[in-house]
């Protein structure tokens, strides 16, 4: 059955969305009980998410701490839990993944490439990811310049209104101990960097 063709349930709980989510090629997420299908990242989109789940992996593998990097995982926030399953660019969480494990359980860093056609229903995605006790960070990234924007939980466990916006120099992700300069996940195969 093609995209155009298929008739999309709605007001599904997210067990009703997993046991029906069409095995078409098609990323799907689950958004207030209606099935979403999201449309293949670009070139530059995928080298910036595959660029920096290297940096983050082999960060994580020299500080020797038992966490994982997860590309495109399952996310169910606390909020809304029923009828949402988001699915962030990238995740990391310490928590051991079961093989059983359908979404993301602990989440403690949330990765978005936002893309010029669906940026808004990427920081849709941000309102229910805040909601996850377990989540300390939530980066942005714009696809095209090198901009990032760093959501960081509070220590009194409040969010801040707006994120700070990094333009150049480094990105520190207090929650991993991480640091890289933001013009390295910006390097692609025609620049000189």
């Amino acid at each position: 059955m093609s995209a155009a063709t298929l008739q999309l349930p709605t007001d599904m709980t997210v067990a009703e969305f997993l046991a029906w989510c069409p095995d078409n090629g098609r990323r799907w997420q689950l958004v207030d009980g209606a099935p979403q299908a999201m449309a293949p990242p670009s070139p530059g989109h995928g080298a910036m998410q595959s660029r920096l789940s290297w940096l983050l992996t082999d960060h994580l593998i020299r500080q020797e701490r038992a966490c994982d990097v997860v590309t495109t995982p399952g996310i169910v926030p606390h909020v809304g839990t029923r009828s949402n399953f988001r699915i962030p660019d990238l995740a990391v969480t310490c928590t051991p993944i079961a093989s059983n494990d359908v979404h993301l359980r602990d989440p403690l860093l949330l990765i978005e490439v936002l893309s010029p056609s669906n940026e808004r229903d990427t920081r849709a995605n941000v309102w229910t990811y805040v909601t996850i006790p377990s989540v300390q960070e939530i980066l942005l990234l714009h696809p095209d310049v090198p901009r990032a924007e760093l959501l960081r939980r509070r220590p009194d466990g409040t969010w801040p209104s707006d994120p700070q916006i990094v333009t150049e120099g480094d990105i520190v992700l207090e929650s991993l101990g991480f640091r890289a300069p933001l013009a390295v996940l910006y390097r692609t195969a025609g620049s000189a960097g």
